[in-house]
């Protein structure tokens, strides 16, 4: 197989991006929480998958009452995480390995610890009064509209300090900035400087639909959602003016020449809206915006199907000035896909099958860390969880923390070897046998198969690069091909448990990339149950 010319593409376009979880992926300093040396300390077993770059969710200062969601101080690490000279020699040791590194920026709001907002709330004519999103209460006293934040309840919070309401989308602890104020603006834009001035490749940017408001605080209309059916009141309604506002756009462009400054950088927007489509190819249009984003049409995804896997993919034909996608399957928000997906069957085998199709999707593809060993959800009980979300919402919605548990390293060492303390979250036993040591030597491995269906993608242009086009989307079965100059590669999928494919009316193979279920030494006349095929094709 003779791979197109592709050097002139960048870094970012059609990458595999591994995304790590800094609580839990590895604790250097025994206190039962994961930090940025542990970081470092693994990033050759990271590199070993075969991965073009990393990204780091927070490790900022922070109270952590939402785990690092909600940030002190936008320039300095948590000292449960290090140091920012532990942060550069993490930066160094990945660019000696040739890993680019991303790491998430939560520009929407701050922590209420965070030194603007303690300012803000002080009296209403100090320099930052206007840097968060205040409001006087009607007058019976009420909040200014009826917004409902993510987590729960109203979106706005009483304030005594200034006798008015601020803004927050999500806990009371995490105030709501005002980036229609341009001093605001200036300020996060100099948060990005700090960071890309120490060798950041790019920014993973949290809840981008959330970063300008209706500034008349207009009402939000209802969603048609009715009580029933929703896990709480913010579901009931369509946040038409409490996100997504005019100012996004004008913001992400300068954000854009911003970048273009430091050379080749990549930006990834998590786009949290309930019909996200619009923005995320709004976000991404042309080439002086965001290079890409992600929604979460496969993130939440309850019940799998090939039919759901094809539809989103169908919306990002390779137009001229379309944005480029990115696509998880998991990550630290939602429940591990192998059990929201398979829920009676979480085997190696379908772990293998999922992490293939994901390398197959055109776009970006995020892998979450233990995605790589087919780890299923942990079971994380009431009395252990930490997750504000899960403990809120209980039992309604599984929450977070089974998706954030320990990095399991070592079978045979307590806590998996992530930590030799009790770490925050409980290792749960199943991780155990799926543990890194476990599974390193062994040819047969869902580590191992994920190290070869990496290589394949990387090795092909049409598999990193080429355009969709869906061939036979059944209840069962899903046939795509992915083509780039003269690259056409046929990707096959059976996902049924007791059902053979039929192959013999598809194209014909001309070499096989990479096979699991099926001999790749032998003609394909049919695919066995779960079972999947790359190949090349006339």
């Amino acid at each position: 197989m003779t791979k197109p010319d592709t050097s002139d593409v960048e870094w970012w376009r059609g990458a595999v991006i591994y995304q790590i979880y800094p609580r839990s992926f590895a604790d250097a300093n025994n206190d039962g929480i994961g930090d940025l040396p542990g970081i470092t300390a693994h990033l050759d077993y990271v590199a070993s998958l075969g991965v073009d770059a990393i990204w780091l969710s927070p490790f900022f200062t922070s109270p952590m009452k939402d785990f690092g969601y909600d940030v002190a101080d936008f320039c300095d690490v948590d000292p449960i995480f290090g140091t920012l000279k532990d942060f550069d020699a993490l930066i160094s040791r990945a660019q000696e390995l040739g890993l680019k590194v991303i790491i998430d920026q939560v520009w929407s709001h701050t922590s209420d610890q965070h030194a603007w907002f303690q300012e803000s709330r002080q009296d209403r004519t100090n320099p930052k009064a206007d840097w968060y999103v205040w409001a006087d209460p009607k007058s019976d006293g009420s909040p200014p509209n009826n917004w409902q934040a993510y987590f729960g309840g109203s979106s706005w919070q009483w304030d005594g300090y200034r006798h008015q309401y601020y803004l927050h989308n999500f806990l009371v602890s995490q105030p709501d900035l005002n980036l229609h104020n341009p001093d605001v603006q200036e300020a996060i834009y100099d948060t990005a400087r700090f960071w890309l001035d120490r060798g950041v490749d790019g920014f993973r940017m949290d809840v981008v639909n959330c970063y300008f408001h209706d500034p008349e605080l207009r009402d939000n209309p209802s969603s048609g959602v009715p009580a029933i059916k929703a896990s709480k009141p913010f579901d009931m309604q369509d946040r038409k003016r409490s996100e997504a506002g005019p100012g996004t756009i004008p913001f992400l462009e300068k954000l854009r020449t911003l970048l273009n400054t430091y050379g080749v950088r990549f930006t990834v927007a998590e786009v949290a809206s309930r019909e996200p489509l619009a923005e995320l190819k709004a976000y991404t249009e042309g080439d002086q915006r965001l290079t890409s984003a992600y929604g979460f049409d496969f993130l939440y995804l309850k019940k799998f199907s090939p039919a759901a896997i094809a539809k989103p993919l169908s919306n990002w034909t390779g137009e001229p000035d379309e944005g480029w996608p990115s696509w998880p399957f998991s990550n630290h928000d939602a429940p591990r896909a192998l059990s929201r997906w398979s829920p009676e069957n979480e085997t190696p085998e379908r772990a293998k099958l999922f992490l293939m199709l994901l390398l197959s999707l055109r776009g970006n593809a995020f892998i979450y860390q233990g995605e790589e060993l087919g780890l299923p959800q942990a079971h994380v009980p009431f009395e252990a969880l930490q997750d504000p979300e899960a403990i809120a919402n209980w039992p309604n919605t599984l929450g977070r923390d089974g998706a954030r548990t320990p990095f399991p390293w070592a079978s045979e060492t307590p806590n998996a070897g992530f930590s030799c303390e009790p770490p925050w979250l409980p290792v749960d036993p199943r991780h155990m046998s799926l543990a890194v040591d476990t599974q390193d030597d062994d040819p047969a491995s869902t580590l191992n198969f994920a190290r070869s269906a990496i290589a394949a993608r990387k090795a092909s242009s049409a598999l990193s690069l080429g355009l969709f086009e869906p061939v036979r989307v059944t209840d069962d079965t899903l046939v795509i091909i992915r083509s780039h100059s003269v690259q056409r590669v046929l990707c096959a999928y059976n996902f049924s448990e007791d059902q053979a494919l039929s192959v013999r009316d598809l194209p014909t193979i001309k070499t096989v990339l990479l096979t699991l279920g099926t001999e790749s030494g032998s003609p394909i006349t049919e695919l066995p149950p779960c079972s999947a095929t790359w190949a090349e094709i006339d």
